[in-house]
């Protein structure tokens, strides 16, 4: 976007009016009222209110009245400052996505330069989410109060450009560099308190804010504060740029953004502030045309877009106060602290007393872990706790109107434990099955009410991870659906529709590119290297890797349990298979496809070894590959199970695969996701140069 609206809402359905209401005046012409700005003067001080809801994008229609406002306060001389809020429920919360990479007039950096030369003072009443645009607005006023609870952003990097609107130069004046460098380059918000310790904000405000926000104005009148861009940057003696560059390139996984967002940051403490500002738009203008930028839009919508199918499946949701947990290992314990911090209760079944012990205290951990990271309070943490209780006995459950149940993956035992659900739950409830492969219908058929029963499968540590996998059997009804579509928004997760076939979406595919890997390990590659070219192209983790974190041993069960169904012309690699034999199930036991007995993952000679073995077995002769074979294999394979996947119905559209893999396995967001590059323009990267 050429223009000024440079940073960006994550909130759906923006909504941009097209006309301003009939401006009136009162008076003596001193008040205007329009549709998206209302401007009226109590006492000596303007209060300026920006409506554009649903968040306050600051689009191209609210920057032109914004524009005329800040003209006709200044012209006022019945103003002696000026408050800046917001109607609704938040400050401006970013700029509309739909006008990145296209220009309109009135930029947003004109618009700040003229609050910030104001010869009257602005201060900003800030409360919501106040992101990108429109923090860099807020640090545009010569002073800030924030509402208690309110959130403050600069998220640009998450859509591959950078604050374009001079946030790379003010916020390194008001906060310590240091700080200015995390905010900006993780794009992660922070607290409106902690806001006040930084220095961001002035005040926080426990009530009134509009009222605080005139008094503080009323303050700089008497108490006018020196401009922003003639003060120092804060600590930028303390920065070695070289390793954070480093450290920001590293944790970006190949991303330009967060390393452009750096240099910006650079050169707000190297240059004067407007060659600084100069140059932060040039680089903003310049991203914004990217690839990246693209496909970080692309994956923005299709996030946006999952479960849509779910909004109009009919049928009212269940709910969702109390639900139950079969299972309290890794999967269940985590699935039953998402529901907790999220305001469930929870009562969770185990098979005796030393089990559910064990469930309560992983639970116990997880509830204090988030209150450490300040997900929640030390009081939510105790409240959640004492929503949470452990059984041995189904009966408890008969008052959850959803039970998911997260026990070892075996048929035999799942089937087992729908049949005892079915015997003491009520015909009203949703039973649900964090199964990751197995048949969702083969489960539902062995129930008296099929129409019930759905496939949840979340992702480890499912109090974390964004993704929920929601598969809809031949017999889902409309209520089970819709009660899974409301837990997605409950526990604030991304929902993606997936059929019944073996992995579903998401481990199907990496079952695909899973076993090619291991083909190209017979043919010449190893382990280190195919992991190391998947880092290098900007997976978080190597396959290899992940097959260890997860252990070799649960996915070598499902071979053994569909060995009697291969065809007798299928390859097969053998490889993983020789190393459960030999008791290497990954990280857990010390030795997987790597050696972890060091705490980290060790390179085997062992493992080579077995995988020269084999490779003499079935006859190949073996090749060098590049990093460039090794991710276009990969991709490809990708690619091409995931048109299978969408041909065959099993995920709704293209853009959800692109969810499933950027969002539950690793794949690098910057790219945009595996059936984005193969669909990408001629101009883009579809695989690897």
């Amino acid at each position: 976007m050429g223009g000024g609206a440079q940073s960006f809402v994550t909130h759906e359905d923006i909504f941009t009016p097209s006309e301003w209401r009939e401006a009136k005046t009162e008076d003596d012409d001193r008040s205007l009222e329009l549709v998206l700005v209302d401007y009226k003067v109590e006492g000596r001080v303007a209060l300026v209110t920006i409506d554009n809801p649903p968040v306050n994008a600051l689009n191209q229609q609210v920057r032109q009245s914004m524009l005329q406002v800040v003209e006709a306060v200044e012209a006022d001389g019945n103003v002696d400052a000026v408050v800046l809020a917001c109607a609704g429920r938040t400050f401006v919360a970013g700029a509309d996505i739909n006008e990145l990479g296209n220009p309109l007039q009135p930029y947003l950096p004109d618009l700040l330069k003229k609050i910030d030369h104001s010869r009257k003072p602005w201060v900003a009443a800030v409360h919501g989410t106040t992101l990108g645009g429109g923090l860099e607005l807020a640090m545009a006023c010569h002073g800030r109060v924030a509402q208690k609870g309110t959130k403050l952003g600069l998220p640009e990097v998450s859509l591959g450009v950078i604050p374009g609107s001079g946030g790379t130069v003010r916020l390194p004046r008001l906060i310590p560099l240091e700080k200015a460098i995390t905010l900006i380059t993780t794009g992660k918000p922070i607290s409106a308190e902690e806001g006040l310790t930084l220095g961001l904000v002035d005040k926080v405000a426990e009530g009134d804010l509009v009222g605080q926000a005139c008094l503080h104005a009323c303050s700089l009148i008497e108490n006018p504060v020196v401009p922003l861009l003639q003060r120092a940057i804060r600590g930028d003696e303390a920065v070695d740029w070289e390793a954070t560059q480093r450290s920001v390139s590293l944790r970006g996984r190949g991303a330009m953004a967060p390393v452009e967002a750096l240099a910006a940051l650079k050169d707000a403490v190297t240059h004067e502030s407007e060659i600084a500002l100069a140059s932060e738009r040039q680089r903003f203008l310049r991203l914004a045309v990217s690839d990246e930028s693209r496909a970080l839009k692309h994956i923005f919508f299709a996030e946006r877009n999952a479960g849509k199918s779910l909004r109009n499946v009919g049928g009212s949701p269940v709910d969702l106060s109390h639900v139950g947990v079969i299972g309290g290992g890794t999967m269940g314990a985590g699935i039953a602290s998402a529901l907790l911090l999220a305001g469930s209760a929870v009562t969770l079944v185990e098979q005796n007393a030393e089990a559910a012990l064990e469930a309560r205290e992983r639970v116990r951990n997880t509830i204090a872990q988030s209150a450490e990271r300040k997900v929640i309070n030390a009081e939510a943490a105790d409240w959640a706790v004492q929503r949470f209780s452990t059984v041995l006995d189904y009966d408890a459950l008969k008052t959850c109107p959803l039970v998911i149940e997260a026990v070892f993956e075996d048929m035999a035992v799942k089937r087992d434990v729908f049949a005892k659900l079915d015997a003491v739950m009520p015909a009203s409830a949703i039973l649900a099955t964090n199964t990751s492969y197995l048949d969702v219908d083969r489960l539902a058929a062995s129930t008296a009410h099929p129409e019930r029963i759905l496939g949840l499968h979340f992702f480890s540590p499912a109090h974390v991870m964004k993704l929920l996998e929601i598969v809809r059997g031949e017999r889902t009804g409309s209520v089970a659906l819709s009660t899974a579509h409301e837990l997605a928004k409950r526990l604030r997760k991304i929902p993606v529709v997936s059929g019944v076939c073996d992995g579903f979406i998401g481990n199907r595919i990496m079952a695909a590119y899973r076993r090619d890997c291991e083909f190209m390990l017979e043919e010449g590659a190893l382990p280190s290297q195919i992991d190391a070219a998947m880092r290098d192209f900007g997976f978080a983790m190597g396959i290899f890797e992940v097959q260890d974190m997860s252990g070799l041993d649960i996915a070598w069960a499902q071979r053994k349990a569909r060995a009697a169904s291969h065809s007798g012309n299928e390859r097969i690699a053998h490889i993983a298979d020789r190393l459960c034999e030999a008791g290497r199930f990954g990280k857990k036991t010390g030795r997987g496809w790597f050696d972890y007995r060091s705490g980290k993952p060790v390179p085997d000679d062992e493992v080579v070894a077995l995988i020269l073995e084999e490779s003499k077995r079935g006859g190949f002769v073996r090749r060098s590959f590049t990093e460039a074979e090794i991710m276009n294999r990969i991709l490809s394979t990708i690619q091409r199970e995931g048109r299978a996947v969408i041909n065959e119905g099993i995920a709704e559209t293209a853009d959800d695969i692109d969810v499933v893999l950027i969002n539950g396995y690793g794949f690098p967001r910057h790219k945009g996701g595996p059936m984005y590059m193969a669909d990408a323009a001629p101009s883009e990267v579809r695989t690897v140069a």
